[in-house]
């Protein structure tokens, strides 16, 4: 059987500086995280039975192999990450375990080998390139038209609150190396956990679940203020729209918990915009790993609405847009089941030399079509400000 063997290493300094090529895997939180390179196995995966597929998936893979994990910490030992569709259509979905892993959580730092890989010489990162973004000049008017429609099925009372999602493309002057792009969202956003897996780029503020051992814990988001917003966090749309995605995330916690902590709402202030924000903790009753509670929380009234079923019907018939991996779980999970998966917010997806950035609202019956307008702007800044000065083309 091969083997996977995890040691304990001194500590590598900069994880984004141990991540030797630009399809390296990273996933950062502060002064934790892991850098991964090396594919030992991937798996994709589409569908309604995508995160299950998925998880069955990663369990034949590990019956398969001896492990020598000499750490026992949360991320030791085989690892997965992967990255999930927001909706269960054609789109694709992925894991990808890798054959190298460095990783620091608690004070500790280890490397994670599969079988005998080799170590070649890695690559300097190279800096982001230009971009052209392409033009969209109705943009602006059909999201008013998209909100206002949302808002007045939302005060005839057919759902309480629906997200609603923008694009942005752009095409790429040169390569694109993921690395620059975590290393510059981490430094600006360093209480984010920021990524890249398999051409997905961000810095997510929400945190949909975190499974180590019995301990659970969860980051709501919703709400947002910018510099320039005219709303504020203060107001009753706000506390509406915030209580409405806290209640479906603890309403799925709940049911998995022995005993669950809901704080109180808090302004979450980063680099671009402020958040009000939840944070739900909890212990958990029975063994259920971090990917099975991230597909039960998905999508939270944070990236959908409530009620669910009326939300996603009604986003689907008014974005026209194929959200892809965006507000789709991304994070990781070991073979323990312990695990991070965050919503897929603030990011890019990638391929080739086509750039699309991704940006969400919450509408509620008090919602105003240009302020939420300017919203997804402030938002788009996240991954829109890392380029240089941008230029456009139609």
């Amino acid at each position: 059987m091969e083997l996977v063997r995890t040691v304990p290493i001194q500590d590598p300094g900069p994880l984004i500086d141990a991540a030797p090529f630009a399809d390296s895997l990273l996933w950062l939180h502060g002064d934790e995280g892991m850098a991964g390179w090396g594919i030992a196995a991937r798996f994709e995966v589409s569908g309604p039975g995508r995160f299950e597929h998925a998880r069955r998936w990663f369990r034949q893979w590990l019956a398969r192999r001896n492990v020598d994990d000499r750490v026992g910490l949360p991320g030791s030992g085989p690892v997965a990450f992967g990255s999930f569709t927001f909706d269960h259509g054609p789109g694709r979905s992925v894991f990808v375990i890798p054959q190298v892993l460095i990783a620091r959580r608690g004070g500790a730092s280890w490397m994670t080998t599969v079988g005998d890989p080799c170590h070649p010489d890695g690559t300097v990162p190279d800096p982001l390139p230009n971009v052209r973004w392409l033009a969209e000049p109705d943009a602006e008017e059909r999201w008013h038209k998209q909100v206002s429609r949302a808002v007045e099925d939302i005060r005839a009372g057919r759902l309480h609150k629906v997200v609603l999602a923008r694009d942005v493309r752009g095409l790429l002057g040169g390569p694109f190396d993921p690395r620059t792009a975590v290393s510059r969202l981490h430094d600006r956003f360093p209480g984010c956990w920021t990524f890249a897996v398999d051409g997905l780029v961000g810095a997510s503020p929400e945190l949909l679940t975190g499974r180590f051992g019995r301990m659970v814990k969860s980051l709501v988001l919703a709400g947002t203020d910018w510099p320039g917003g005219a709303i504020g966090l203060g107001t009753e749309k706000t506390a509406v729209e915030h209580e409405l995605a806290a209640d479906s995330a603890e309403d799925v916690l709940r049911a998995h918990c022995s005993q669950l902590d809901v704080h109180e709402p808090h302004e979450l202030q980063l680099a671009n915009v402020t958040h009000l924000a939840t944070r739900i903790s909890g212990t958990l009753s029975h063994n259920v790993d971090a990917l099975t509670l991230a597909s039960r929380l998905h999508p939270t009234a944070a990236v959908c609405g409530t009620p669910f079923r009326e939300a996603l019907s009604l986003l689907r018939e008014l974005e026209n847009l194929d959200r892809g991996r965006y507000a789709g779980p991304v994070g990781w999970q070991d073979a323990r089941g312990d695990g991070e998966w965050c919503i897929a917010l603030r990011c890019a997806e990638v391929k080739g030399p086509d750039l699309r950035l991704f940006a969400g609202c919450g509408i509620v019956g008090d919602s105003n079509p240009a302020s939420e307008w300017h919203e997804t702007e402030a938002k788009l800044g996240a991954i829109r400000d890392l380029f240089a000065e941008p230029t456009c083309v139609k």
